[in-house]
């Protein structure tokens, strides 16, 4: 008796829960940054022996995978610095204890996170910090291959910091080295930026970029807008790059939430920031967008619901009215949940109101969470409200507006096949297919299969068939595969009768 009265009462909770009605979504973009700069989210210690290394990135990718999240957004560059074997940049002092050192593995680290990212469903992007070049004053701990030491003439101290000079056409060609090496060399999914463009304005300093200023801008060009164009340049050609090298790899960026508060510009936010994407960072999403140089946009949005000087739903909402040609998604900071002076964040629901905002906005196509650390470590009871109401079901990220309609390949299903536990499902070819997915099936195919029939996501591996463990498809008498290609473009299903999975 006393079960079903529980049972009752938690069934009249849900039943008037006010996240009842919030849209589950096939499509939707659910990601994480994976912080590495001074160890914020991996590796825990840069001296920890590698297998510590993999079994913590593993535990990060576990967490994210049960709350059926979708990308993982690592930092690979973080400083001048590589977490990989550059030719452009050393080795980062977060990866091996100290710059310039590469790590001792005996295998590519870096490829080895893609591939086990990949393995769990989810899409790996690469996230570069482009300008800043050192993240304190230690120069004499960088390595002699660092730029700071090879160009120092590409330097330029603002605050505690160096960044690089972002007028200099030298320093844009480096950048757009760094960025086709990554592409050529690793099975990304997208390159990504951060808010890190221009520094943020520090009171009584003067970023030196005068010199640059006289010598490379139009003299009717005023220093604001040549630095927006350098910015600019940046952006268009490391799409250009990108797009030329594997046109199915994604740019995204993640601007300072706010553009430009309405005090300075009437088409501005209702908002009162202290500082602003356009006129303090130099940075200008708007004309991305219309250029179609970024195939996505999240906006940092780390403000509570109604803060007053910024509100989270005031920012969605302008951005909602204000993007085009691009997926938009809503950076969140879970890093503020129960650590912030706003007190909104002691509640457990801020983060899942913020989540059923962006779900109910059509124009809001997911959702990237900073950082990765900050609900695995505490915050327990915030996580079940997103599984039990938002990340019940899988769905698959969005694909870029900037990818042309998908002519169907010809993908012929051939055979099956018993092979002990599993059973091989052979198709004529599945070049260029990334997944198969698995949907529970009747005797009618359907057109668009939802992802509460998913049984499996398959990772492929260029061969022309796949194998299936029989306890996935048992007792099932029909399924539907579809492929998802490497655009993200799902095909149509193909509707089989299981026949050996007995």
């Amino acid at each position: 008796m006393k079960n079903v009265l529980l049972f009752v009462v938690a069934s009249l909770l849900f039943s008037c829960s006010p996240y009842k009605s919030v849209p589950q979504p096939k499509t939707e973009f659910r990601g994480f940054w994976v912080a590495t700069v001074v160890n914020i989210d991996w590796p825990k210690n840069a001296k920890d022996p590698v297998e510590k290394q993999k079994a913590d990135y593993l535990k990060i990718l576990d967490f994210y995978e049960n709350l059926n999240f979708n990308a993982a957004i690592v930092q690979i560059r973080t400083a001048g610095d590589a977490f990989y074997d550059s030719q452009h940049a050393p080795w980062s002092r977060y990866l091996t204890g100290e710059e310039g050192k590469a790590p001792n593995t005996g295998i590519d680290i870096l490829e080895w996170m893609i591939h086990e990212t990949h393995k769990r469903g989810m899409e790996f992007h690469a996230w570069l910090n482009p300008y800043r070049a050192t993240f304190d004053l230690k120069t004499d701990s960088l390595s002699p291959e660092h730029d700071y030491n090879q160009h120092p003439e590409w330097m330029l101290k603002y605050g505690k910091k160096y960044y690089y000079n972002p007028g200099l056409p030298q320093v844009r060609d480096k950048l757009v080295s760094i960025m086709r090496e990554v592409v050529q060399g690793y099975d990304i999914d997208a390159i990504h930026f951060d808010d890190y463009f221009y520094p943020y304005k520090i009171k009584g300093e003067i970023f030196g970029d005068s010199i640059a200023y006289q010598k490379y801008a139009h003299p009717d060009l005023a220093l604001e807008d040549w630095r927006r164009s350098n910015v600019d340049s940046l952006v268009k050609n490391i799409h250009k790059v990108i797009k030329s090298e594997k046109p199915w790899v994604q740019f995204g960026i993640s601007p300072f939430g706010v553009w430009k508060n309405i005090s300075t510009d009437p088409k501005g936010s209702d908002t009162k920031a202290g500082q602003t994407t356009y006129e303090d960072l130099y940075a200008d999403p708007l004309l991305w967008m219309k250029k179609g140089w970024i195939d996505y946009l999240a906006p940092q949005a780390y403000w509570s619901m109604h803060l007053p000087v910024a509100s989270h739903k005031t920012i969605v909402n302008w951005w909602a009215e204000n993007s085009d040609n691009t997926n938009l998604y809503i950076g969140n900071g879970t890093y503020k949940i129960r650590n912030n002076s706003d007190k909104a964040w002691k509640k457990k629901k801020e983060i899942p109101n913020q989540i059923k905002l962006a779900r109910n906005n059509n124009q809001v196509a997911g959702n990237i969470f900073f950082s990765a650390k900050s609900l695995m470590q505490k915050n327990k009871d915030v996580t079940r409200l997103l599984k039990r109401h938002f990340y019940q079901q899988k769905a698959l990220p969005p694909v870029s507006p900037l990818h042309q309609q998908k002519k169907d390949n010809a993908i012929e299903y051939l055979s099956q096949i018993k092979i002990k536990d599993s059973v091989q499902f052979n198709f004529s070819t599945l070049e260029n297919q990334g997944y198969a997915l698995i949907y529970e099936a009747e005797k009618e195919i359907l057109p668009n299969y939802p992802m509460n029939k998913l049984i499996l996501k398959k990772l492929l591996n260029g061969t022309d068939s796949f194998s299936i463990y029989k306890n996935h498809i048992k007792r099932k008498k029909q399924i539907a595969i579809t492929f998802l290609d490497k655009f993200g473009r799902e095909s149509k299903p193909i509707l089989i009768a299981v026949k050996q999975a007995k």
